[in-house]
């Protein structure tokens, strides 16, 4: 499935127009990557930088999906992470919560578990859970489908919502303050923007669908964009599938 990415949404996000992207994924299930770190700790700029070498990796969006969320807790030893929201140290915090521990950074999670690098690459399809794509329109909405396959358990039409995240890459940060004080920071595929909704099935179809108003970047910066979106069942966080591309 061809998606066609908007001018008016290029311009928005400050980028440059380019040719169209397609963003499908499936039936065989895409692992999503997230990393939570904090440009006020000292010892996740390594976890950074491994997640930003991924952009040269193979199987980048079609076998793994990255994200990486920036929390606040560690704002009060003197830098503020501008790309940190309470809403991104919330979604660490849950998932801390489901595993009976406390947060952390740097912390990966892999397919809603927690993992560490070291124990062996992202890459790694796994059981047809299902097929998911994303549509961007030029009113900057984007329209979700998902196709549960049989990896998927069966689920009543509300059964499952999609989150689309917006991001940003190439972005570099002059710390002044802190336990990095004195370092410039690099980031890739970072968060500037999450959006939920619930998917819903349309009378006699096989497929869920919902409309995402693409969310407003939180901070400027990015010379890349790209845009990442999961499934998961309602109300969870472990993604069933995940899809994403460059922005032109």
């Amino acid at each position: 499935m061809r998606i066609a990415i908007a001018i008016a949404l290029l311009s928005a996000l400050d980028a440059h127009a380019g040719a169209s992207e397609g963003f499908t994924n499936g039936p065989a299930r895409a692992i999503l990557i997230e990393l939570y770190t904090s440009e006020g700790c000292s010892s996740c700029p390594p976890a950074d930088q491994w997640l930003g070498e991924l952009r040269g990796k193979p199987g980048l969006w079609t076998e793994f999906v990255p994200v990486e969320f920036h929390v606040n807790y560690w704002d009060s030893l003197g830098w503020t992470d501008r790309l940190s929201t309470a809403d991104f140290t919330a979604r660490e915090y849950a998932y801390a919560s489901s595993w009976g521990a406390d947060p952390y950074t740097p912390c990966f999670v892999r397919n809603g578990v927690q993992w560490k690098p070291s124990w062996g690459g992202p890459a790694g399809l796994a059981a047809p859970t299902g097929v998911l794509s994303i549509e961007l329109g030029d009113d900057g909405n984007c329209r979700a489908e998902f196709r549960p396959g049989p990896g998927a358990r069966p689920e009543i039409d509300e059964g499952y919502d999609i989150h689309v995240a917006l991001l940003g890459g190439g972005i570099s940060s002059n710390v002044t303050q802190g336990e990095n004080q004195g370092k410039t920071l690099k980031h890739e595929f970072v968060v500037l923007g999450l959006a939920n909704q619930i998917l819903l099935r349309e009378a006699g179809s096989p497929a869920l669908d919902a409309t995402v108003a693409l969310p407003r970047p939180i901070a400027t910066g990015a010379t890349r964009h790209a845009l990442a979106a999961w499934v998961t069942r309602h109300g969870e966080l472990e993604p069933i599938q995940a899809a994403g591309g460059w922005l032109p």
